[in-house]
């Protein structure tokens, strides 16, 4: 040990060794200055060396020298002496460090027998005082915040009115604006859409905390709050890796939703954010469909779940499954900007906003206005491309696929059955193994020119 494990006062020796450790400098300044007293030697300085250590020193014209004084140098015009209690106080000095730290370790080796000899009625004393200190903090949180008792029912509902974030609320100071949310057997899945920064991340986390809090016996950050036990919550949000087992931030992100996918029940409270944005557009949009899907359609009912998405294609799923409802939080155009209003209200957001975003973190002029054109043109190519495959499946005698991609998939006509098609019959026949690139480019030419003209015939 290095020493500094006592306060003062938990023992008389160690108090000496302290003191002598830590005011040495004090000790000998006294020393010096009753010596000065004793014998009227204002003139007299007290020095140090290697050699000798500490002595007192007098000018050879200083006079009279007391008889305690023994002569240890003299110098041109100068004298060096040492006295008994200099010495001896010397001599304290230099033995008060080690003396200490070996005094304290053996007071520290008995004091960790004893506590030992008590650790039983120790940890109950600590699990106590730690519970105390729970509810304390818990209680005084509720009061200062303004916090609500919440009811506890056997239900699946979760009702809460006002509810708040307490730790984003703390942050924003007096500008916080609540939100309400209600899951029930007809809301039982939320699909939450709208822009980055408005707010979607904050009621997925604050309608998590509410329900914990609520089930651990705590005042809540709501103005109201009616909760159905809740067996487990299990959160997808956010974004990392994991460098040391090798896995990339989609890897991660997926093995947290099959975990989820295999675990989550009936009373069970999911809440994901942003799931499939880690990989391609297609791949994540049909990944998020199915996994809301896979929530949505549980035997028992489906899965108390809040779904956060900029994959705006989900909110056709009001309506196609029972239980899922579209909500948003809402933003407001103003004067060619947008005003995050906070709010939580039904229905899907129109768009997700994200080059106005960009625009208000601070990006590029110039790349704003790029994005812009860019978009632009991406909306005009999507919608050309949705009507053409609503024209394609009618004139089929066809309705158009609701499903995640009728804008790009539907655009080349209905296909018909392989097993009939031409072109399916004679790729059926070949053998790919002994095709030669050029052979293979040959064949897809001619493949092309015969088969490239028809629509779906």
């Amino acid at each position: 040990t290095e020493g500094g494990l006592f306060r003062p006062g938990f023992h008389p020796e160690l108090d000496e060794l302290m003191e002598l450790t830590e005011h040495g400098e004090a000790r000998l300044a006294e020393l010096l200055d009753e010596e000065r007293r004793a014998a009227n030697l204002p003139r007299l300085k007290l020095g140090f060396n290697r050699v000798f250590g500490y002595y007192f020193e007098l000018s050879k014209s200083g006079g009279y020298v007391p008889e305690h004084f023994e002569r240890r140098q003299t110098l041109a015009d100068r004298e060096r002496y040492v006295t008994p209690r200099l010495k001896e106080l010397e001599s304290r000095l230099l033995e008060a460090g080690g003396k200490r730290k070996a005094l304290e370790y053996s007071l520290f080796k008995e004091l960790r027998e004893s506590v030992a000899a008590c650790r039983e009625r120790l940890a109950v004393m600590a699990r106590a005082i730690a519970r105390i200190d729970v509810w304390q903090g818990l209680a005084e949180t509720a009061v200062k915040l303004d916090w609500t008792r919440p009811g506890i029912h056997a239900g699946i509902e979760i009702d809460i009115r006002a509810g708040r974030h307490p730790v984003v609320e703390a942050a924003a100071g007096g500008d916080y604006i609540p939100n309400d949310l209600i899951l029930d057997d007809d809301r039982r899945m939320l699909l939450i859409t709208g822009p980055n920064m408005a707010g979607k991340s904050t009621v997925l986390r604050q309608t998590a905390l509410i329900a914990i809090l609520a089930q651990i016996g705590s005042f809540v950050p709501a103005a109201r709050a009616s909760v159905g036990l809740v067996d487990r919550v299990f959160c997808r949000v956010g974004a990392s890796d994991n460098l040391a087992m090798g896995q990339s931030t989609f890897m991660v992100e997926m093995s947290e939703t099959a975990r989820i996918l295999r675990q989550a029940g009936r009373r069970s409270l999911v809440v994901l954010d942003e799931i499939g944005r880690g990989t391609s557009t297609f791949d994540g949009l049909a990944l998020a469909w199915a996994v809301a899907e896979a929530l949505a359609l549980r035997e028992e009912g489906g899965v108390r779940t809040l779904f956060a998405t900029h994959y705006h294609e989900l909110t056709r799923l009001e309506g196609l499954i029972p239980g899922v409802r579209n909500y948003n939080i809402a933003i407001k155009e103003w004067r060619g900007d947008i005003i995050f209003l906070r709010r939580l209200v039904p229905g899907p957001a129109d768009r997700s906003y994200g080059v106005e975003v960009a625009r208000l973190a601070g990006v590029p002029k110039t790349v704003v206005l790029r994005a812009r054109d860019i978009l632009s043109d991406l909306e005009r190519t999507r919608d050309a491309a949705g009507a053409a495959a609503g024209h394609q499946a009618r004139n089929a005698g066809q309705p158009a696929l609701p499903g995640l991609f009728a804008a790009s998939r539907d655009a080349t006509g209905p296909v018909p059955p392989c097993e009939t098609h031409p072109l399916a019959l004679e790729l059926a026949a070949l053998d790919i193994d002994r095709l030669t690139p050029l052979e293979a480019l040959r064949l897809l030419g001619d493949c092309k020119s015969r088969y490239g003209g028809e629509n779906g015939s």
